[in-house]
């Protein structure tokens, strides 16, 4: 790590500023350049204290580049992870609307909670399987706080993955018995389908993200905690939304997760 405390508290209160007030920042390794992902994280953990510390409770965590084409395009070999907090939840049929927005965009997810603790390192997908309790359709929406949506991997991981706002479905299904790896999943926007995928689109095994996720909490001391949830990673490209946009993700025998922006 490079970033002494005064430098990482300077610049978590930056990325938190520009998302509680819906603008944009020019991208924190302009300034910054030889800022590690150990800096990045590190900046990321003291955004979640400032949130803790007005009051918001941490609601679950988030996996990013779990396809093998955004890691690629990234230039990673792993995946990285961000947290939820309450703040973010929108109810499932929900309007969002867009003035706490910046640049939104949207991608299909499936997400799960937990029903046991699960430690790393060396946590295994069979691990995680076995630790899923309830599978859900969902939404994700992300925003990077960062200007036209531009930035490297060190940049992101420090802005919490570009997190805005999720919905989970309302309704869910227990995760035993499910083919996870070749679940169907549908994103629409104004009952136009934009894009299709399968639970493989991430890591080969949305419990394998669950696995990974576990690991890299590993490193930074922490556990997953039973009954956290977790939204797993894209299943489709994200998908940039606009006010009067209505957007669906249908998951295949699990259920739905509906959002209307305004």
């Amino acid at each position: 790590m490079t970033l002494d405390d005064a430098s990482i508290e300077r610049l978590a209160a930056l990325l938190h500023d520009a998302e509680a007030q819906a603008r944009e920042v020019t991208k924190i390794t302009d300034e910054l350049p030889q800022l590690t992902q150990a800096d990045a994280y590190a900046i990321q953990r003291a955004i979640l204290r400032r949130r803790q510390a007005a009051g918001e409770q941490l609601s679950g965590r988030k996996m990013g580049l779990t396809s093998p084409a955004k890691m690629q395009q990234m230039g990673v070999a792993r995946p990285i992870h961000g947290f939820l907090t309450g703040r973010g939840c929108v109810a499932d049929g929900a309007t969002l609307p867009m003035h706490g927005l910046i640049h939104p965009k949207v991608e299909a997810e499936i997400a799960f909670t937990t029903s046991r603790e699960l430690r790393g390192p060396g946590c295994t997908a069979t691990e995680a399987l076995a630790a899923l309790d309830m599978a859900y359709a969902a939404i994700e929406v992300i925003d990077s706080r960062y200007r036209d949506f531009r930035f490297d991997l060190v940049s992101v991981i420090a802005d919490n993955t570009s997190a805005a706002r999720y919905v989970i479905g309302a309704r869910g299904v227990p995760a035993v018995g499910l083919d996870l790896r070749h679940l169907g999943v549908v994103l629409e926007k104004n009952g136009e389908v934009l894009a299709t995928g399968a639970g493989a689109a991430v890591l080969g095994h949305p419990a394998a993200s669950v696995a990974a996720l576990v690991n890299l909490l590993a490193e930074e001391g922490e556990v997953l905690p039973a009954g956290t949830l977790v939204m797993t990673g894209g299943i489709t490209e994200a998908f940039r939304v606009e006010a009067g946009d209505t957007v669906r993700v249908s998951v295949q025998s699990v259920g739905t997760a509906e959002l209307t922006l305004a």
